[in-house]
């Protein structure tokens, strides 16, 4: 599968908002910080994922940042850490 690694980071003006998309992003990711999510995408998960985001968003006082660190299978993020670990996500099964 072509997934690759992003890095999510969003700044949401209104509590209510930033509820709504936090709760988005558990469905493609994993959470690191408050408003930080890594999150192994196909391009057909990422394209849905944008879509979602842009319904949830506003555009004129919101902001989010989706960084594309390549292809899950070659890279290897130099990440320095300090604090809790950082692992990068997993492949794992979803049952639903």
């Amino acid at each position: 599968m072509d997934e690759h690694l992003y890095m999510v980071t969003y700044d949401i003006a209104d509590p209510k908002r930033w509820r709504r998309v936090f709760r988005l992003m558990h469905g493609y990711g994993e959470w690191l910080q408050l408003s930080v999510f890594q999150c192994r995408l196909s391009r057909r998960r990422h394209a849905e994922l944008i879509a979602n985001l842009d319904e949830l968003i506003h555009h004129d006082a919101d902001h989010v940042l989706l960084l594309d660190l390549g292809p899950i299978s070659s890279v290897h993020p130099r990440v320095v850490s300090l604090g809790r670990d950082y692992v990068p996500v997993q492949r794992s099964a979803v049952i639903v």
